[in-house]
């Protein structure tokens, strides 16, 4: 499946590319949207292009050849972002784009182990050179840990018969095998007057498989990280642009812009402000912008995204 970059239109909106400009896509993937900010920023204006998966990059090369000396790509995770510019002596970035979902180029690849709609390796890791599998994890972790895990960042009202199931079943290696063992035990049968009961339903297995993913890249510690950087790194009057695919990413990312965005936080019982917090931004978006039904159409794995925007106030 190509894929396809979410809320390229809103987003090429929100962080106005410009001629002349200097652009960071710290999640550049397959490049679709890094592709729309160097079109719409000619004749001159550069983008420098991150991702922590290298076959990502040799594909986003490819779509990118087009600009020439534009382009600027490097392996790294977007919590580098200060590294970066130190190294590579960044001007002040005009917009910062971050896109935290999953690309279908991984999703749709087997051997990468991010989804159990085809068997492969149970690995999820964005970059497969470093750090611990989701087999790792799986095979690893006693069963409390693992339940607190797929409980905390799948949101899995059935963490702990899950993880009970996945821990008699041990060791699992394949994704078939792992979604196998989960919808044995979690299988989704609505009763009657239960809210569900009309929802779409999802395999299972989708919310383990999205918890194991996240704490294997450390996705949203990664995200903690990447924001203040981010913010630091924007000209006077630039953009930062945050696309999140899950309420835990989503939430990070509002409570940070509110914060930001404060000349003060102190808390309400505290009479007089002692915390000399200025604010750093000015929130663009006051509620996400999210798909347009025509949009989660033509494609499915957009229906969660929200887009959150803020312009730095500078000094």
């Amino acid at each position: 499946m190509v894929h396809k970059p979410v809320l390229l239109t809103e987003t090429i909106e929100a962080l106005q590319p410009h001629a002349g400009g200097v652009y960071l896509d710290g999640t550049i993937g397959a490049g679709g949207h890094a592709a729309a900010i160097l079109k719409a920023s000619a004749p001159d204006g550069r983008l420098f292009g991150l991702d922590r998966d290298e076959s990502a990059l040799a594909v986003a090369k490819r779509r990118l050849s087009e600009f020439g000396y534009r382009v600027h790509l490097l392996h790294a995770n977007f919590d580098q972002l200060a590294q970066i510019a130190r190294q590579h002596q960044l001007p002040p970035i005009n917009g910062v784009l971050l896109d935290l979902g999953v690309s279908s180029m991984q999703l749709d690849q087997p051997e990468r182990g991010f989804s159990f709609q085809a068997n492969g390796p149970l690995d999820m890791r964005m970059d497969p050179t470093t750090g611990e599998s989701a087999a790792d994890l799986v095979n690893r972790l006693p069963e409390s840990q693992l339940a607190d895990l797929i409980y905390r960042y799948g949101e899995e009202p059935r963490s702990r018969r899950i993880a009970r199931a996945i821990v008699q079943a041990r060791p699992i290696a394949r994704t078939r095998e792992l979604a196998d063992v989960i919808a044995s035990v979690a299988s989704f049968k609505p009763r009657k007057g239960d809210r569900r009961r009309d929802q779409p339903k999802i395999h299972p297995a989708t919310r383990t498989f999205q918890a194991l993913r996240i704490a294997v890249n450390d996705e949203l510690g990664a995200l903690e990280r990447a924001l203040p950087q981010a913010i630091r790194l924007l000209a006077p009057g630039g953009r930062l642009a945050v696309i999140s695919f899950h309420s835990l990413e989503d939430r990070i990312v509002k409570q940070y812009f509110k914060q930001e965005s404060q000349n003060c936080i102190c808390p309400p019982e505290q009479p007089i402000c002692i915390c000399r917090h200025k604010a750093t931004i000015h929130i663009i978006t006051k509620k996400p912008i999210t798909p347009s039904l025509a949009e989660i159409d033509e494609n499915a794995r957009a229906r969660s995204a929200k887009l959150r925007v803020v312009e730095s106030i500078g000094e």
